[in-house]
């Protein structure tokens, strides 16, 4: 069960509390959960009762416990408890979540790069501006970029003649001069640097990086730091961790054997599965928000988990082992997880090498 279906399942529950008079109160357009902390119970938690409490006029936990007996029992939710002023925790059930692990690295390859694209804005017609300025030039490609993959048709314009440079970062803008409104102004903090100085400096994809990893409240870290052939640099990062996914087909390819995810996946493997679902969730916050940062800090994320995974347990035989499912069924995943390494980067206009 991926967060995306335990936020439906909790929201069936609050309908049908409203429908049978037993909750009274507005039904949300979604509920959201979230992965539980340190010290608490359970896979997931939602803090929806709390929400519901006050248009209900019930405590909390009578809200949430009226909602705990109507999720009880539902596919792929193992138990339900009540914790605290009345939070709701999910444990979901091992078996079924098996399954729909297996299912969640078949889609992920059987989508390949478009994997999390979606119809979460489609209809929606809009039309961005930004200043003659690097990174707004630059963020607004890649929210352009980020939009159409969930669906929306675009228009960029600038407000004055664009920097001929743009073109080395793949920029590119459909008018010159600020249209009518409505329109969506794209206004980060400055670079304090041209293109030009950038691209000398730091070439292409560092440069995009480095302009769009920051939320754009926040100035933009330009240094040499970008270069840096090391895991402390987020870009690199990403990036090895890509490469080293590729890798490991081509040693499997060079052994005689491909993926199949069809083993029950490893504790090990959970962290990363569990970013895998919430991927396609992250693309649609990314475009609604306007956001690439937010994009950016999940492929962190996914590189860190899939490192960590690689680390912990071997995807390849070892000696004289021969290939099992367990390996056929690991390097579906990380297969899966350079897959959206890849698609991640592109939208943000970097290169994905199969080498470094």
């Amino acid at each position: 069960m991926t967060p995306a279906d335990l936020s439906m399942t909790v929201l069936r529950a609050v309908r049908r509390a409203v429908d049978e008079d037993a909750l009274r109160a507005p039904v949300p357009a979604r509920v959201r959960v979230e992965r539980t902390r340190p010290g608490g119970r359970g896979d997931y938690a939602s803090a929806v009762a709390l929400q519901l409490a006050g248009p209900a006029a019930l405590p909390a936990r009578e809200v949430a416990e009226i909602l705990r007996v109507r999720v009880t029992g539902a596919p792929g939710i193992g138990r339900v408890e009540i914790t605290g002023p009345g939070f709701l925790n999910f444990t979901l059930d091992a078996s079924a979540d098996a399954a729909a692990h297996r299912a969640l690295v078949r889609e992920v390859l059987k989508q390949g790069l478009r994997y999390g694209h979606g119809e979460a804005l489609a209809g929606d017609l809009l039309q961005f501006s930004h200043a003659r300025e690097v990174r707004a030039a630059v963020t607004a490609h890649a929210v352009r970029r980020l939009v159409r993959a969930q669906g929306a048709l675009v228009r960029i314009s600038c407000d004055d003649a664009p920097d001929p440079d743009w073109v080395r970062l793949g920029v590119t803008v459909d008018a010159q001069g600020r249209p009518p409104t409505p329109l969506t102004e794209i206004r980060p903090v400055p670079a304090g640097a041209t293109a030009g100085e950038l691209l000398g400096r730091l070439g292409p994809d560092a440069t995009r990086w480095g302009l769009l990893r920051p939320a754009g409240h926040d100035r933009a870290p330009l240094g040499d730091e970008l270069l840096v052939q090391g895991e402390g640099n987020p870009l690199f990062l990403v990036r090895y961790a890509h490469a080293r996914a590729r890798a490991l087909t081509r040693g499997a390819a060079l052994l005689g054997f491909t993926s199949t995810p069809d083993d029950t996946p490893s504790p090990e493997a959970l962290a990363l599965l569990a970013l895998l679902a919430d991927h396609p969730a992250e693309l649609a916050a990314a475009a609604r928000h306007r956001a690439p940062d937010r994009l950016a800090r999940h492929l962190e994320a996914l590189a860190s988990a899939f490192l960590d995974f690689h680390d912990r347990v071997p995807t390849l035989p070892v000696g004289d082992e021969k290939p099992s499912a367990a390996h056929r069924s690991r390097l579906a995943l990380a297969e899966a997880a350079g897959t959206v390494l890849a698609g991640g980067l592109s939208l943000l206009g970097i290169s994905a090498p199969q080498h470094l």
